[in-house]
């Protein structure tokens, strides 16, 4: 049976509870619970309930229990049905996991409000069978040693996360590369060794224009310098996020043809990498969500003809806003989505220009569809002006609780306040002083390098 386990946040604090019950399908002992609060923090938390058969198969689950009287709501749940009246709240199996063999199990969650303390929930039944069991507290995990490729090893898509080899929810932290046409000098040894280690970044995004003097300009020679980013990144235990960063003309079919060739390169030459997730259109603009769905299946099987596991990452309309840039929003993409599997879909914002309504369309989209940040810049939409730090705070704050990855726009000395450096920096071979930062590096920096909660358990 397949098991999935969506989080959508990590915080510091994490308590722990267990309830075991009975099945109507398998007497007193037939099945068994695990509930546990795997984050809190003020005025809210985060649950996750594991299944398990341990009687005769079932088809067709729905779990109830009874919320203590301290104000505590569901926010958000995934992977079932989720329904709360009153103190009472049922959760119902879904197509994909509504049927459960012997030792077989399921993985949901929610996130929830409360006031005052946080009791556990009580009065557990499933398929209105009376749950009984003991509880106890599960202590938080412990840290683990080692690159984040050498932690979480090969990704993939579980629910609307990304998850890693253990099939735990993870969230990737980094920066992205401006255009490596006019930056090249920024991506040398002493650069990537300090976004490894001073800044502590999972991933390097790798910025690869097509047009505007990049990839159509000489095919060969960009995937090769493409190819050595990962293998920079790969040598460092960092991801590789290939961007084919179409931007204009903003139809990415119009370079669907180069499209082909490229992943077909980099999928067959990286299939054997752990570290390697693909991006396969920037940002569509001027653009139909069908004419970008219509792209992304035909390139998707490039990609998997070579890598067939790996996590492709497909752009949304209007500069991958989800549609909201163009005065629509999240629920074309959640009524259409591309037909392939273990794929991601990109949101990029600029803080300074986008705000409540943006978030408001993450935060719901969070729910429905896996989303990556692939870029964003704590500045306006053009890359320039002052850094806005109150809305760049709320927005990594949001990314954080709902566990969405995320690259910064730019790890570059571009004469540009998007850019991490001052002009000149990458000149020389300092990467990570306050001397060379700029106010968006510093900031940044300071959130990248926070230690990780990769879970491996």
């Amino acid at each position: 049976m397949k098991r999935l386990f969506a989080l959508l946040a990590a915080f510091a604090t994490v308590l722990g509870l267990t309830a075991a019950f009975s099945s109507p399908a398998a007497a007193a002992t037939g099945c068994k619970v695990d509930y546990t609060v795997t984050s809190q923090w003020t005025g809210g938390f985060q649950a996750g309930v594991k299944i398990t058969n341990l009687g005769a198969p079932v088809n067709g689950w729905t779990l109830a229990f009874t919320m203590p009287a301290s104000g505590q709501k569901v926010t958000q749940g995934w992977n079932a049905t989720w329904s709360q009246s009153g103190s009472a709240v049922t959760v119902v199996g879904v197509d994909w996991n509504r049927s459960l063999a012997t030792g077989g199990s399921a993985d949901v969650g929610f996130t929830g409000t409360f006031t005052g303390a946080n009791p556990k929930p009580t009065a557990f039944t499933l398929n209105g069978v009376a749950c009984t069991g003991s509880t106890g507290e599960e202590p938080p995990p412990g840290p683990v040693d080692g690159t984040p490729v050498d932690i979480n090893g090969p990704l993939h898509v579980c629910g609307v996360n990304l998850c890693n080899q253990y099939n735990r929810p993870v969230q990737l932290r980094g920066m992205s590369t401006h255009g490596i046409q006019w930056f090249d000098a920024c991506y040398n040894t002493a650069s990537l060794d300090a976004l490894a280690n001073d800044w502590k970044s999972d991933l390097l995004r790798i910025s690869m224009y097509v047009q505007e003097d990049g990839y159509e300009t000489d095919p060969a020679g960009f995937t090769n310098r493409v190819n050595r980013l990962v293998d920079m990144a790969e040598a460092r235990g960092m991801y590789a996020l290939i961007d084919f960063h179409t931007l204009t003309p903003g139809d990415p079919n119009y370079n669907l043809e180069r499209a082909k060739t490229f992943f077909a390169s980099v999928a067959a030459r990286n299939a054997g990498k752990k570290n390697v997730i693909y991006e396969i259109a920037n940002e569509p603009n001027g653009v139909s969500w069908s004419g970008i769905k219509n792209y992304a299946e035909q390139v998707i099987p490039v990609v998997r003809a070579a890598d067939p596991d790996a996590v492709v990452i497909v752009g949304t309309r209007g500069w991958s806003s989800l549609g909201v840039s163009d005065g629509s929003s999240e629920s074309e993409v959640v009524n259409n989505p591309v037909n392939a599997t273990n794929i991601m879909y990109a949101f990029h914002f600029y803080a300074a220009s986008h705000k409540d309504n943006y978030r408001a369309t993450l935060s719901r989209a969070a729910s429905r569809l896996p989303l990556f940040v692939t870029e964003f810049g704590t500045v306006s939409a053009t890359g320039g002006g002052a850094m806005d730090r109150s809305s760049t705070t709320a927005w990594l704050d949001l990314l954080d609780q709902l566990k969405i990855s995320y690259a910064n726009w730019t790890y570059s000395d571009a004469d540009e306040s998007s850019a991490a450096f001052r002009p000149g920096t990458c000149a020389g071979s300092d990467y990570s002083s306050s001397g060379v930062l700029t106010e968006s590096g510093a900031l940044l920096k300071s959130r990248i390098s926070t230690a990780d909660s990769f879970p491996t358990s």
